[in-house]
């Protein structure tokens, strides 16, 4: 019976994933294609194509600056491919987001409640939107070493930032307990620091790259090495209440390559068994490659850069378990990135010659062109999907979640006669060319019912007024069906000036015949504070048919009430109600 387990669908569920994937693989593709032809053209017309990565700047890149714009082009991609993940949709803002607001200061808190309200709002479009976008900065990132590279370095650094801070918290820096070892200060910091030295001009570039990247990194860890001393981290512990024992042991029960499981499961046993001598070792890694790199590129030292990435890596795959797995994965966590940022940036790297170009100009600029005009399309596409999508009217897609789909139907409409809340009688139909909306509440109810009232509210709010549309609910309430009752819901409900609104009720037998004629099934005994019955709505047309059969087992979010709003108001529209 609709009404007893609330948000109970899944993330993976069969109608959404449908959805998603026509939205991603059909409309998205059909519609970046269309644009990515336009720029084409327009390309063609003016003969860019043929000087496509063939600026000095391009040909004579600096070999750190190629190395650094491969491997976060491969990064992105990477990431806008894990977007594609069909538990994304109904996952991200709930399970991935929403855990990180704890302790998070006020503002950061309502930046972020704010940001999974737009996702739960918008899912689908949403979702497709950050697929698009994220595989479009690593294609261009890896076919342009000119400005269209440059460009993309830039769009990578803001979309980097605003994720950093809306989606991953800020990474964590302003919650205690965090760690080096499991994501602080969050991955997309090293991104949008890529992303900056990839704006900038090659020559520039070259002169600070080395210098500036290894220090800023040199302070990043070194604040790491601080975070692990603190007590509040528990990698001090030893056993099982061992910070990384425990992360291992949860991660590890995630599907995965079984080597990789039992190598995470492993160190965090090992570092159990060591308790605090573990992280004596892991402070001395952190501090050392600290103060090696602040000092590495002065003196040319290469050990500080490959003690760090080694470290890294190991890490990234036990304490951080790679973070490629369990079907809600957006990065590769924060170790990998830094490693990659790290051995670009390394003094090796510094003044080592552009590399030669091993296939011929024409078709390695012609090759970059069309896959750069496609990558753009989709920045382009999915920029303009996610603006419109967070001034529109929220998507069906929590609804059908929770509640499947509505169901057609056109037979005729049972008629009844009972009292209003103004005690005059009401019977169905009785405006005629207006469209009903029936429904049955119990005016006990503080679970679904004072919901589905907000449902009602919200959409007569939203249609004009001399919209023809009644609005009835039926008393679902066996010993609390009297006018007193029914006017005490409308206002603490706020329903008094819901235009059209009737509250109906009548005599027991008479509401029983209502009920058994719609299939609402209500059980209730006296001891009850309230009534258990059958959630559905009724959109009955100005033939007096029911056209549609509306469940509608309520999501208490304010996205999750949007959504049936925009769903009834999609049914509505269809008989003629806009």
């Amino acid at each position: 019976m609709p009404g007893m387990n609330p948000n109970t669908y899944s993330l993976s569920n069969a109608l959404i994933v449908a959805l998603f994937r026509h939205a991603l693989f059909v409309t998205g593709l059909f519609r970046l294609t269309l644009i990515a032809m336009v720029l084409m053209i327009a390309l063609v017309l003016s003969r860019r194509i043929l000087r496509f990565n063939f600026s000095a700047e391009g040909t004579n890149e600096p070999r750190a600056r190629t190395y650094l714009r491969w491997s976060f082009g491969v990064i992105w991609l990477v990431d806008g491919i894990l977007q594609f993940q069909v538990s994304m949709p109904l996952g991200l803002a709930n399970n991935v987001v929403a855990p990180l607001r704890a302790n998070t200061p006020s503002w950061l808190n309502a930046l972020m409640s704010h940001g999974i309200f737009l996702w739960n709002s918008h899912p689908i479009n949403l979702a497709v939107g950050v697929a698009w976008l994220q595989v479009g900065i690593g294609l261009i990132l890896l076919v342009s070493n000119g400005m269209t590279g440059r460009i993309a370095g830039l769009v990578s650094a803001l979309w980097a930032a605003l994720v950093w801070l809306i989606g991953n918290g800020a990474g964590g820096i302003f919650v205690s307990g965090a760690s080096f070892l499991f994501g602080w200060p969050g991955a997309t910091v090293f991104y949008a620091i890529a992303g900056g030295w990839l704006f900038l001009k090659p020559e520039t570039f070259h002169r600070w790259f080395s210098l500036v990247a290894l220090r800023v990194i040199a302070v990043i860890v070194a604040f790491g090495a601080l975070l692990q001393l603190l007590p509040s981290t528990e990698f001090w512990h030893g056993g099982n209440t061992n910070a990384l024992t425990a992360m291992t042991s949860y991660m590890t029960k995630i599907a995965q390559p079984h080597w990789l499981a039992w190598l995470s499961r492993e160190v965090g046993t090992i570092a159990g068994l060591m308790g605090g001598g573990f992280n004596v070792v892991v402070v001395l890694w952190l501090a050392t490659c600290a103060a090696g790199l602040w000092f590495a590129e002065k003196k040319g030292w290469r050990w500080p850069v490959w003690a760090l990435v080694a470290g890294c890596l190991f890490f990234w795959l036990t304490s951080e378990d790679t973070s490629l797995f369990g079907g809600l994965s957006t990065d590769f966590n924060s170790l990998l990135p830094l490693a990659v940022l790290a051995w670009c940036a390394s003094p090796s790297l510094r003044d080592a010659p552009s590399l030669e170009r091993k296939l011929p100009r024409e078709l390695t600029s012609s090759t970059g062109a069309v896959v750069a005009t496609f990558a753009t399309a989709m920045i382009v596409y999915s920029s303009a999907l996610m603006a419109t999508s967070s001034f529109a009217s929220a998507e069906t897609t929590l609804y059908q979640a929770q509640n499947g789909p509505a169901s057609a139907t056109s037979t005729k409409a049972p008629s009844f006669t009972l009292k209003d809340q103004f005690d005059k009688t009401y019977s169905l139909g009785e405006h005629p060319g207006n469209v009903t909306l029936l429904t049955f509440l119990d005016p006990r109810c503080w679970t679904d019912c004072p919901l589905l009232a907000q449902q009602l509210k919200v959409l007569r709010a939203d249609l004009p007024t001399s919209t023809k549309l009644d609005i009835v609910a039926v008393a679902a309430d066996p010993y609390h069906e009297q006018l007193s009752d029914l006017r005490h819901f409308i206002a603490i409900r706020g329903l008094t000036h819901v235009k059209n609104f009737y509250f109906v009720t009548g005599k027991l037998a008479t509401v029983k015949k209502v009920w058994a004629s719609y299939g609402i099934g209500v059980s209730m005994t006296k001891s009850d504070v309230m009534s258990i019955h059958s959630d559905y709505m009724f959109i009955i047309n100005a033939k007096y048919l029911v056209k549609w059969v509306i469940p509608d087992d309520p999501i208490s979010s304010s996205s999750g009430q949007a959504s049936a709003v925009s769903e009834l108001r999609v049914l509505l529209a269809d008989e003629g109600v806009r």
